[in-house]
């Protein structure tokens, strides 16, 4: 996360663990998860983190990944990522 969207988060930051940045690495996913908002990479991270038990949080971690994977869900939820506006190349002037 970028220091100005951690800012705008009003959740206490979590910290992404080495086990869920190899698994987003492993299945090349690293982008789609940098892609959304920081509150829901934020909150990702914290519901993962807080279950207590490890199968609990390997079955969250692999519910991140197939969200993420399949890119319309959060938390299953119904997610669409906002349109990004398309930027053009620069015309370039004729000479003459």
């Amino acid at each position: 996360m970028t220091p100005s969207n951690m800012s705008r988060l009003k959740r206490p930051i979590h910290a992404m663990p080495e086990e869920v940045r190899a698994a987003l690495e492993e299945r090349c996913l690293m982008a789609a998860y940098e892609a959304r908002p920081a509150y829901q990479r934020n909150d990702y991270l914290g519901w993962i983190t807080r279950a207590t038990k490890a199968a609990t949080q390997h079955k969250r971690l692999a519910q991140m990944l197939d969200e993420l994977e399949a890119g319309d869900k959060y938390m299953k939820m119904m997610y669409r990522p906002k349109k990004r506006p398309m930027v053009s190349e620069p015309v370039a002037e004729p000479d003459g």
